[in-house]
């Protein structure tokens, strides 16, 4: 059958309190999963230091929830289809909830890694599946604003994570992060639990199908290649044996995966919608939206940090700016918008200012503080805002209902690898851009010269009223570290400047991003899945 003919009836009538509540609180859930990627990263050294571990050992708590993430996302489209989206969504927010109380009884670093990827696993459909609920059971006039809100929450929960993780941990402790999500989420389950009932049709018939080789090519594949992509910046890359050994894996389960995915009947994860044009082009700017934004976000957290030595709660008062404008903004430009058939011109306009946030940010010196800071987080919040919203709507509107569900988990797991990628590639960038600047830095700073020469004597006379011991070589170490400094902002205002152009070149592509030449009905409440 044709995807057409499978497309369903008319669509679905305006949606009622109950379904509008229902579906806040499965945003809300979204922002429980997505915020407590951001919340633990912050607050790792108040982690590292609970469960007495070293600095190599802790990373394994923040990367272990991301592998069992990237492999749970595309897994929610099979489990979309075969529990039914609100029976998977309950599952998925108690199962996250009860993990995420488990980390905070956690006894050792083992036990904490071990429950962190499994939070991870369990709270990887509420994202897909939100979206997907959004697409089936709200009219087309609707969704504009259900996506804008959906939105705000996907990025806000990325920008608030370092201000709430930074508060709580100082606060309340480390273990907080975690117990925190015990009552939201019971809470989140079961006013969904409650209030979508018309999410009900699953297919069990489809869970005697589900394909295991599919299954363990697909964890093996993503796993792999987000642990490569981890660590190869820190050990540059194939000269490690390790990092080219996980990446040979990672290209083995590929080959496992896309051999089972395109020649058995029932899939572990459709590919499908790539057949639909909007779609794919969409998927491919939902890569650069990831690179946007959770580049930004591993950039200025480290370039406050390690340049103007911010803690976890600083930072997070520095970085509020977006997610404040966010928070605000989403709700009117979803209102604005409301009417919009085409928003190709919205996306690129949004790709834009995202781009030109990251070249502002391109200027940075060592004494950037809030005030560098707060033009481009206003204009990257808006950006990001406008784009996500634009890229999604005509990507996912082009799909027929049935492959709603995987559609939504292809595009939240291109997301992630595009922030993973991303990520990576700018870590890459880093070491070899501070070595050039550091270089250069060293290379030009003559003793001889009269400026360098007052800068040391200064530093030297200083030292010497403190009673140093050797004042003339902790003058010259003094030095040498303000060398290093301006070295790293060098390296940072590249890394930014790279991101701006990458970026601003992607917003060509939002105009080939056609809208459905006629929209594709959506499934009545009663035949959701």
């Amino acid at each position: 059958m044709s995807d057409m003919a499978q497309a369903g009836p008319v669509e679905p009538p305006p949606p009622s309190a109950l379904i509008w509540g229902g579906f806040i609180a499965m945003m809300f859930g979204n922002f429980m999963a997505l915020l407590d990627i951001q919340i633990v990263a912050s607050s790792l050294g108040a982690i590292q230091a609970g469960v007495s571990a070293s600095r190599d050992e802790i990373s394994w708590v923040q990367t272990g929830y991301l592998i069992a993430e990237v492999v749970g996302i595309p897994l929610s489209g099979f489990l979309g289809r075969a529990l039914g989206t609100r029976l998977l969504f309950c599952v998925s927010a108690v199962s996250f909830s009860v993990m995420s109380l488990l980390c905070s009884f956690a006894w050792d670093l083992n036990s904490l890694i071990i429950f962190r990827a499994l939070q991870g696993f369990c709270g990887a459909p509420m994202i897909p599946t939100t979206m997907a609920t959004l697409y089936l059971i709200f009219p087309k006039k609707e969704q504009m604003m259900a996506a804008a809100l959906l939105g705000m929450v996907m990025t806000t929960a990325s920008s608030l994570g370092p201000t709430i993780g930074g508060w709580v941990s100082e606060a309340l402790g480390w273990r907080a992060l975690f117990w925190l999500n015990f009552v939201p989420g019971m809470l989140v389950a079961t006013t969904v639990w409650f209030g979508m009932r018309m999410l009900h049709t699953p297919d069990y018939a489809l869970l005697k199908k589900i394909d295991l080789i599919g299954l363990v090519g697909l964890a093996v594949f993503l796993g792999a290649a987000e642990y490569a992509l981890e660590e190869g910046p820190a050990n540059e890359w194939f000269a490690s044996s390790e990092v080219t050994m996980w990446a040979l894996i990672s290209g083995a389960g590929a080959m496992v995966f896309f051999w089972r995915a395109l020649t058995v009947e029932t899939p572990i994860v459709d590919l499908r919608p790539f057949r639909h044009l909007p779609f794919a082009i969409g998927s491919g700017l939902f890569f650069i939206v990831g690179i946007g934004l959770f580049s930004a976000i591993f950039l200025t957290p480290l370039f406050l940090s390690s340049v103007r030595g911010y803690s976890s709660l600083q930072i997070g008062h520095t970085m509020f700016v977006q997610g404040a404008v966010m928070f605000i903004g989403s709700p009117i430009l979803g209102r604005l918008a409301r009417g919009v058939s085409d928003t190709r011109w919205l996306g690129a306009i949004g790709m834009m200012l995202v781009s030109g946030s990251c070249i502002a940010q391109a200027q940075l010196t060592s004494q950037a503080a809030f005030w560098e800071f707060a033009l481009p987080q206003v204009l990257r919040g808006i950006g990001l805002m406008m784009s996500f919203t634009a890229i999604m709507m005509p990507a996912m509107q082009s799909l027929p209902p049935h492959l709603v569900h995987s559609g939504t988990g292809l595009f939240n797991t291109v997301r992630n690898l595009g922030g993973a990628f991303g990520i990576a590639g700018l870590a890459t960038v880093q070491s070899h851009a501070y070595a050039l600047h550091r270089q250069e830095l060293y290379s030009a700073a003559d003793p001889s010269n009269p400026h360098v020469a007052g800068m040391i004597a200064g530093a030297r006379a200083r030292l010497e009223q403190l009673g140093a011991i050797d004042p003339d070589r902790q003058a010259l170490m003094h030095y040498a570290g303000m060398l290093d400094r301006e070295a790293l902002v060098m390296t940072f205002n590249d890394q930014f400047l790279l991101l701006g152009v990458v970026i601003g070149l992607s917003a060509i592509a939002v105009l080939f991003l056609r809208p459905p030449k006629r929209p594709m009905p959506s499934a009545t409440p009663q035949g959701v899945h």
